[in-house]
């Protein structure tokens, strides 16, 4: 655990309520920073956030629909107003596809997948960076998966906004990159979260066996394992890293 670094620093994690998001805001705080918990599930992130402050940290929560630009404005805003600044953002809000073949799939289902996944990230990264721009510093993870690295049967939909997330990272840290502003992304591989258990709770607890199987350490990951490498990234022991994707996955990728 990384004591301290960030104190008197201020982060955001969007999908904060559960799984990554959580355990990633949470790992921010005991490492010194003020915290805004943002997820669409309102109580979920202030009840999140006020159990850190009950633990003597410093947290908002923020309820916010990463899909609704407005709401990722004011997100930010509400965040600069309560902290002062912005200094790393951790852009993790995201949802599953409803399995289907390309040719199957409903035009609801991928505008509603690629508003979150994809557009989300767009929105926080473009006010976000508004503010640090402002600041002259700043730090960004965006959250991909393996789906952004790879194909999917049945997840074409998953998959292009999780590959788009990168092709925004890339972009943005190419802007930034001589502006002291850092930006980066983590694909996690099979991490048990409840979006782990609602697949499991679909039908697709097989699937995930067998993907575990595939997996050279043999085991899925915890969101905190996560949350170590967003910290590292946001961190001044990646100074010089930026534009990077780093699969998280127990070397499943290798594959």
């Amino acid at each position: 655990m990384m004591k301290q670094i960030f104190e008197n620093q201020v982060a955001l994690v969007t999908g904060a309520a559960s799984g990554i998001g959580l355990a990633t805001a949470q790992a921010f705080a005991r490492a010194g920073a003020s915290v805004a918990l943002a997820d669409v599930n309102g109580l979920g992130a202030r009840a999140a956030a006020q159990a850190l402050v009950d633990g003597g940290y410093q947290a908002i929560g923020i309820e916010c629909n990463v899909a609704e630009m407005e709401q990722v404005e004011a997100m930010v805003a509400t965040i600069v107003s309560t902290f002062g600044r912005l200094d790393m953002a951790f852009n993790n809000a995201g949802v599953q596809n409803v399995l289907a073949e390309t040719a199957d799939a409903t035009v609801d289902d991928f505008d509603r997948v690629t508003s979150v996944n994809l557009r989300g990230v767009w929105a926080c990264m473009k006010f976000e960076l508004q503010q640090m721009r402002k600041q002259g510093n700043g730090a960004i993870v965006n959250c991909s998966s393996l789906g952004g690295l790879v194909g999917g049967a049945e997840r074409g939909t998953y998959h292009s906004a999780k590959h788009g997330v990168l092709g925004l990272t890339k972009s943005a840290a190419l802007e930034y990159a001589a502006r002291n502003i850092r930006v980066n992304a983590v694909c996690p591989g099979l991490i048990w979260t409840p979006m782990a258990d609602q697949m499991v709770a679909s039908g697709q607890g097989e699937a995930l066996a067998g993907m575990t199987k595939m997996i050279p350490m043999a085991r899925h990951g915890r969101p905190e394992e996560i949350a170590d490498v967003v910290l590292w990234l946001c961190s001044t022991s990646s100074s010089y890293v930026t534009g990077q994707s780093i699969s998280v996955d127990g070397g499943f990728i290798m594959r």
